[in-house]
């Protein structure tokens, strides 16, 4: 069964720095991309930052800037670090990796992490 391990987040003053980590763990034939969403108090998921197939990285316009993701290809780990965090970023912060399995190599599907809460308050 394939698990997603996410670390990090917890309460953060603003102007603070957070930092996120999650590694990938199963029968896993190979991740595609690899990155973390977020969703707020009544907003809808969206995207933070991605890795992408040949390790181009997209950002959100909101976290642009101020993020940097880096991937471990070895260890199956994406890290975020967000500098300068707002009240706004507060958030339950989802690891996402899309990936096949080796009982089916060419499939590949979405999974997720439970979540971890990053909360931006003094």
């Amino acid at each position: 069964q394939v698990q997603l391990a996410e670390s990090g987040g917890g309460l953060v003053q603003p102007g603070g720095t957070l930092r996120l980590s999650c590694a990938a763990s199963g029968p896993i034939f190979g991740i595609y991309e690899m990155g973390w969403y977020r969703q707020a108090p009544g907003k809808q998921r969206e995207l933070v930052a991605i890795v992408l197939s040949g390790g181009r990285t997209n950002y959100a316009d909101s976290v642009k800037g101020r993020s940097t993701i880096s991937r471990n290809y070895v260890e199956n780990r994406v890290q975020l670090q967000m500098n300068s965090l707002k009240l706004e970023d507060t958030a339950v912060y989802y690891c996402n990796a899309r990936l096949s399995l080796v009982t089916a190599p060419v499939v590949r599907n979405d999974y997720w992490g439970q979540g971890t809460q990053v909360t931006v308050s003094s």
